[in-house]
Parts: structure tokens; C-alpha cells; sequence
């Protein structure tokens, strides 16, 4: 039987290359074993449902305990109706449990007796018929939503001081995010804010990413299956890119293997991992789509826009950042301050956000490429000048993102221009003030910067050149562009305002000032 990198659903072990599903939740066996309840919580596509199917069915098959997953998603088609939701859930986990365990260690029967009750008296009378102590994990648990997550809830917790005799020993709720973030009104515009009705979880447990000796590892089994290699600084490349996100992990590679090189015999090149990330985010499958969904959440939005920006966060909730680090868009950088997730989220989400300006964009010729189609950078800036002049500032109210909205409508611009020949790359933190992007096409490095002047602030033009420097010194360049946006109230109208003035720094690098 052949195997291959999984992107979709649960990992196999006789299927998919595949590292210890539970390896990375060292501590949950020890959790169990005090019969405590607790919450798993990662990102989606991070190996939750494949590391809790496996521990199960290893408790299972220690003859210890009678542990089976089971999922609630069911019951989100009945967020208002509680008692059809507990009917939709119990039939679901009776399949789910014939399909997983032995015929002694199944439930007897099932009672559907009062609305808001059946789920706690079934398992009750599960974990009085069976000669082991009941392991339960429930799987999609923020599905569910209002009344119905409520009841699902205190059922839970109403048994929790009968286990082990009585009621599952152990439960755990797997799921995207803490109880704390539940939704609890529809449309998601409140939440819990408290552990309670769950306020018996003992622990809060996240999944971790791979690391970079682990996605060496997965690496190497398909070199030992088919012979074909991944060289080290492919494999490098590839823990760079994702920081080890499983789900990139296993995209890029089976984008390179399945579709780029099947070759057996041709070695993967970090090359190879560097073109498999540009098609995986210019195809922008459901990983990443449900991703940039999470950009339209006013509360995703007050985070990612002011980091795209490079401006300070402001007074934003505690909350909100460990939500943005829970769905896995960002990360606490190790030397503080909170940065996106990995480098391939920090290249989709500016380009999620510039479809919209894209689809706004006039038909614009060409007119920057040369008769043997390489790329005129003069040529390009007339364009851009032209092109600003005349659909510039309408295309400003193109995006909800105001505070970014003139960088996102050049980046629209920008990828007009490289559209099939070539990449944009964009650089952003918090706090820096400005957007770094580095345009390549064939032969042509292009770095620009964009500053915006807000008002009650100085002219950025100094402080823009001085950083520009240093970032195309980094690109081993010695010309770039200043791109200065002034979104003052009283700033001059476009036609007076639209200049370009050329600027040679101490450096000897010549740096073209636009202002727009």
C-alpha cells in the first residue's frame, strides 16, 4: 500500500507519514490518571483529532480504562433546541462507539428520558454497566453554541462528582479554543468569559507545533519509503516557513512530491519547498481560506490591522491576544511582542485582504515590461504615478482596513505586476511604523517602503529613508522606493500633492521619494 503526506482529516498510521500523535501531549496520561476533567485546544489542522483517537485507543488497550472520542458538531444544527441537539449527539456517539470498542465495554442502552438530561443519565448508566472507568473525549465542543452548549455543559459537570462509579473518571473537551471563549450568543458576538459551566477542568492543554527535528523526522520517512531525499536545507526551508505548523508541514511536501517532483531519483531542494509555498498561497486551499475568514472578526481585525500597519496595539483585551494565539494566526515572539504565527501566514493575510482591491482594479497595460518582457522600473513608477493619479483614492474605500487600506491597494497594484513572473514579499512588525515589501521579477529586485503621515505626527520622510537603507542593505541593493501616503485631514489634493524626487543618501544609495 502506498503512503503520502495527509492534508485532510485524521493520520493513519498505515496511510500517511505520520510522527506520535500523542508526542506532543506528554502530560495528558497523567491527567487522566487523577481522574481530572480538562480542555485540549489548538488551531485547526494541528493533529488534535489524530493524537486523541490514538490515545484512546492505547488507553483502551492497556485494559485499564474504556476511552472512545466522540463529536457534539452534530448538535450545532440545533443551537436554540437542546433536547433535538441531545438526540442528534447520542446518536452519533452510538455509532462512534460501536465502530471503536468491544462489544463488553459498550453502552447498554440508551435513555432518552427529559430534555436537557439524556447525555449526563446515559453516561451514567454507561459508566455503571462496564467494569472499567469511562474515558471520554468530545471532539468540535465549540461547535456548539447558546442554550445548547450550556446544557451540554452543566450535564457534564453535574456528573463530575459521581465519577468514577457513576459518570465518566475523565472527560476531555477538544476543540479551537479555552471554555472561556465558547460562543454563547448567535452570530459569535459574546462569549463565556468564564471557565463556568465548566469550572471543574483542572487544565488547559494545547497542541504545540512540530519542531524542527520532528519535521526532519516526517521528512525522512518518505525518504525511506521511496528513496527520494530531502536535502537538509530543504527540510530547514520548510521548519522556516511554517515554524512547524503540521498542516504546512505536510502541504508543502506533498505539493513538491506528489505534483513538482516525482522523480524519485531528484533530491528536494529548498528551491523546491520555496516555489511548492508560493503555489500553496496563491492557491490558498481551505487551510488557509478558513484562516483569512478570521480577518473579518472585529476582534482579529483589531490585532492584524495595526500589526500590518507597524503601529502599537493599543489598549486591546488579554482575551483577544490569547484568541489570535489560539487560532494559531500569532505568536508571543521569544524576545516579546507578539509577531504572525510563521512566514506563510504573514504572506497570506496581506493577500487575503488585497482580493478585494484586486477585483476593484481598472485594466492596466503592462506598459512597465520591456520588448524582451523583463521588468523597467522607471517605466513601472510612471505607471504607478498615472495609475494613482486616477484611481487611487477610490479604490481607498475598496477595503475595511482603512488604517491600511493605501498599502493594500498598492500591493493590489504590485501583484497585477507580478502576476506570473514574479513574487512580492512583504516585511511588518509591531511598533515599526512602516511595511517593507520586496518585489522580484527574473532578473529585478525592487525594495520599497511605505510610511503613512498621520495626523499630529512629523513628515516620515527622514526617518523612512534611514530605514529603507537598512533594509535594502539587506537586499544587497542600492536604489529602492519611499512610498509616503499622507492621510492627514488637511492634506493637499492628489494633483498637488502626487510627486517623486530622487534622494542620494550618505550610502550612495539612491532612494526615490513618492509621495502619494
Amino acid at each position: 500500500m502506498s503512503r503520502w503526506f495527509n492534508i485532510a482529516g485524521p493520520c493513519r498510521a498505515d496511510k500517511h507519514y505520520m510522527l506520535s500523535p500523542t508526542s506532543r501531549l506528554p502530560d495528558l496520561e497523567m491527567v487522566i490518571e487523577q481522574e481530572s476533567y480538562f480542555v485540549v485546544h489548538a488551531p485547526r489542522q494541528t493533529g488534535k483529532t489524530t493524537a486523541m483517537l490514538s490515545l484512546a485507543k492505547q488507553l483502551t488497550a492497556t485494559g485499564r480504562y474504556a476511552a472512545v472520542m466522540v463529536s457534539v458538531e452534530v448538535g450545532s444544527a440545533f443551537n436554540h433546541d437542546p433536547g433535538a441537539a441531545e438526540l442528534a449527539i447520542l446518536g452519533t456517539w452510538r455509532n462512534t462507539i460501536e465502530d471503536n470498542l468491544p462489544l463488553e465495554l459498550r453502552h447498554p442502552a440508551w435513555i432518552y428520558n427529559a430534555p436537557g438530561q439524556r447525555i449526563s443519565e446515559s453516561l451514567r448508566a454507561w459508566s455503571q454497566a462496564i467494569e472499567r472507568p469511562l474515558v471520554l473525549f468530545i471532539d468540535e465542543i465549540d461547535s456548539l453554541q447558546d442554550e445548547t452548549l450550556i446544557s451540554v455543559l452543566r450535564q457534564l459537570r453535574d456528573g463530575y462528582r459521581s465519577r468514577p462509579e457513576n459518570f465518566p473518571s475523565s472527560v476531555g473537551l477538544i476543540g479551537l479554543r479555552d471554555v472561556r471563549d465558547y460562543k454563547v450568543a448567535s452570530g459569535g458576538s459574546k462569549r463565556l468569559n468564564t471557565a463556568s459551566p465548566f469550572n471543574i477542568k483542572v487544565s488547559s492543554i494545547t497542541l504545540r507545533n512540530f519542531n524542527a527535528s520532528e519535521v526532519a523526522e516526517l521528512y525522512q520517512q518518505h525518504t525511506e519509503y521511496t528513496g527520494q531525499i530531502f536535502t537538509p536545507e530543504a527540510t530547514a526551508t520548510a521548519f522556516d516557513l511554517t515554524q512547524g505548523q503540521p498542516w504546512l508541514v505536510n502541504a508543502l511536501a506533498k505539493e513538491v512530491v506528489e505534483k513538482m517532483v516525482k522523480d524519485r531519483n531528484i533530491a528536494i531542494t529548498k528551491e523546491h519547498i520555496l516555489q511548492a509555498k508560493e503555489i500553496l498561497i496563491a492557491r490558498q486551499d481551505t487551510h488557509l481560506d478558513s484562516l483569512a475568514e478570521r480577518l473579518r472578526e472585529a476582534r482579529v481585525k483589531a490585532i492584524i490591522e495595526p500589526m500590518l500597519a507597524g503601529l502599537e496595539l493599543g489598549d486591546i483585551p488579554n482575551d483577544d491576544i490569547q484568541f489570535v494565539i489560539d487560532l494559531g494566526l500569532c505568536k508571543m515572539h521569544p524576545q516579546g511582542g507578539l509577531t504572525i504565527a510563521n512566514p506563510i501566514y504573514r504572506e497570506v493575510l496581506p493577500r487575503v485582504l488585497t482580493v478585494t482591491p484586486m477585483a476593484s482594479l481598472p485594466t492596466i497595460a503592462p506598459t512597465w515590461l520591456t520588448p524582451e518582457g523583463e521588468l523597467n522600473t522607471d517605466a513601472l513608477l510612471s505607471a504607478f504615478i498615472k495609475f494613482w493619479r486616477q484611481h487611487g483614492e477610490p479604490l481607498l474605500g475598496s477595503t475595511g482596513y482603512h488604517e491600511i487600506a493605501p498599502h493594500l491597494v498598492l500591493m493590489a497594484f504590485l501583484h497585477r505586476v507580478v502576476n506570473g513572473g514574479g513574487t512580492l514579499e512583504r516585511e511588518y512588525a509591531i511598533g515599526s511604523d512602516r511595511m517593507d515589501l520586496c518585489l522580484r521579477y527574473k532578473g529585478v529586485t525592487l525594495g520599497i517602503e511605505l510610511k503613512v503621515w498621520r495626523d499630529k505626527k512629523r513628515d516620515p520622510q527622514g526617518e523612512g529613508i534611514e530605514q529603507l537603507e537598512s533594509y535594502l542593505a539587506r537586499l544587497g541593493l542600492d536604489f529602492g522606493w519611499l512610498l509616503v501616503f499622507d492621510r492627514r485631514k488637511n492634506a493637499l489634493p492628489i494633483e498637488e500633492r502626487l510627486s517623486t524626487e530622487i534622494i542620494m543618501t550618505p550610502n550612495q544609495r539612491s532612494i526615490t521619494v513618492i509621495r502619494a
